[in-house]
């Protein structure tokens, strides 16, 4: 089907609603197509491929809202996915702030962001095999200690978005997502661990070559073997940029309108405060092209932008979508995400902390007796009060270098305190989800161990 069908779809799916009595309403089409296999051992373990579509309608009666989806796209169908939409609205409870966007907050995103790529949907089933099987046998010829494999796995999917309001909000945009991983497994005496590296991009073409994604995994396996525990103690800590994202993804639960009108969070309350070091910078930006958190306009038709969340220490904004902005007195940042059916949720565009000017090497040598963290478990962290404690495991740093791999230990603060202790921030920012972060070294945390 056409993008000019799935629109006018999209449009005649709102005028019915109008003229059965919706005041106001918002309908997503979405289609597409998933791949998924994965290798083990060097053998096809399991292949999937699907194609799916499906439209989600929500409506607004006065104050009340209902929503519904269908994957039958037929007229019929359709139809029915309205009534039922309009019943939920009629038993539910008024909310004060339910509403679509104020007119002048829609839009989107002029120009191409570098969404999707053809070779995404024309790469063939065996290349993609190909692919999985070269990447996790890089791994396993990698080195002989590694004699077992979580995998070599490849994922693509590509499809098109088209969102229309009662407004005359009307987007669509087309996306495509690929991704190359390995997980080896490497044994050495009674040390078994496990490690993996993937590669995400828009494009095939722009993916790590299989043999770098196998080589990396490796590599990442290979020194975690003979980890011990260390004593407890407080020292500092080192994030790589990889766990430095999960930092980044606590501070965006901190600064999501959800959690700050409910009060359920360490910065509600703190705009216009230093809550970090003069150092921090952390941007939402949604306009970034050919990034993973970039589309034209948000889950409600708003078009994404570029938003300082944190400006040398300083809180700036919350990420709002159009209900929390209402909600807490403010204007709607675009930051609005949504399923296929349901009220809209707030989310992020690409959320990154912008480098510093040390490089991680740099960063490491400084520090004489500390933790650098490749691996983090369990979910920890209490965004109410900031307290964090999570699982960890890493190398441990003695005298400016790794001294011998590290694990079954905690790590524990909190993250008012984090904040304000990130000591240095390094040079390798590098996008590779829609969150980014650089080595992060905060001056002192508690590692527990024995």
């Amino acid at each position: 089907m056409s993008q000019t069908d799935l629109a006018d779809l999209a449009q005649q799916t709102i005028r019915s609603a109008i003229d059965l009595g919706a005041t106001g309403a918002e309908c997503m089409i979405r289609e597409g197509n998933e791949f998924s296999v994965k290798v083990r051992m060097r053998e096809v373990e399991t292949l999937q491929q699907a194609g799916s579509r499906s439209a989600g309608l929500r409506v607004l009666v006065g104050k009340r809202s209902g929503s519904a989806y269908t994957s039958d796209l037929s007229r019929a169908g359709l139809g029915r996915m309205v009534e039922s939409a309009l019943e939920l609205a009629a038993v539910t409870t008024e909310d004060p702030y339910a509403g679509l966007p104020e007119p002048g907050d829609q839009g989107s995103v002029a120009g191409d962001l570098g969404l999707y790529c053809a070779d995404v949907e024309r790469a063939e089933t065996p290349q993609k095999i190909e692919l999985a099987r070269s990447a996790e046998a890089a791994a396993l010829d990698a080195d002989p200690r590694i004699n077992n494999s979580g995998g070599g796995s490849v994922d693509s999917r590509a499809g098109r978005r088209v969102f229309a309001n009662s407004q005359g909000f009307l987007g669509e945009y087309r996306a495509s997502y690929c991704s190359l991983s390995a997980a080896p497994v490497a044994r050495e005496g009674d040390s078994m661990e496990r490690d993996y590296w993937i590669s995400i991009a828009r494009s095939f073409g722009s993916l790590e070559s299989a043999e770098q994604v196998g080589r990396i995994a490796a590599g990442r396996v290979l020194r975690r073997l003979g980890a011990r525990k260390v004593e407890t103690q407080r020292v500092p800590v080192i994030f790589e940029p990889r766990t430095a994202r999960t930092l980044l993804s606590n501070i965006f639960e901190a600064v999501s309108g959800d959690s700050v009108y409910r009060h359920a969070s360490f910065l509600a309350g703190k705009l216009g405060e230093k809550i970090a070091v003069e150092s921090l910078t952390i941007i939402d930006d949604g306009t970034l092209p050919g990034l993973f958190g970039t589309a034209p306009f948000d889950g409600e038709g708003v078009a994404s932008r570029r938003t300082p969340v944190i400006e040398r220490g300083v809180l700036k904004s919350y990420l709002l979508n159009t209900y929390t902005a209402r909600k807490l007195g403010m204007k709607t940042t675009g930051n609005a995400t949504r399923g296929i059916s349901g009220n809209a949720g707030t989310g992020h565009g690409n959320l990154y902390i912008e480098p510093g000017d040390r490089t991680p090497e740099e960063i490491i040598a400084g520090v004489k007796e500390g933790f650098y963290v490749t691996s983090l478990m369990g979910s920890g962290v209490n965004i109410v009060t900031g307290d964090y404690s999570r699982g960890a495991a890493g190398l441990w740093i003695r005298n400016g270098e790794f001294a011998f791999p590290v694990s079954e230990v905690t790590i524990a603060g909190n993250l008012n305190k984090m904040l304000m202790d990130m000591e240095a921030i390094g040079s390798d920012l590098e996008f590779r989800a829609s969150t980014a972060a650089p080595t992060l070294l905060i001056r002192e945390m508690t590692v527990g161990g024995r």
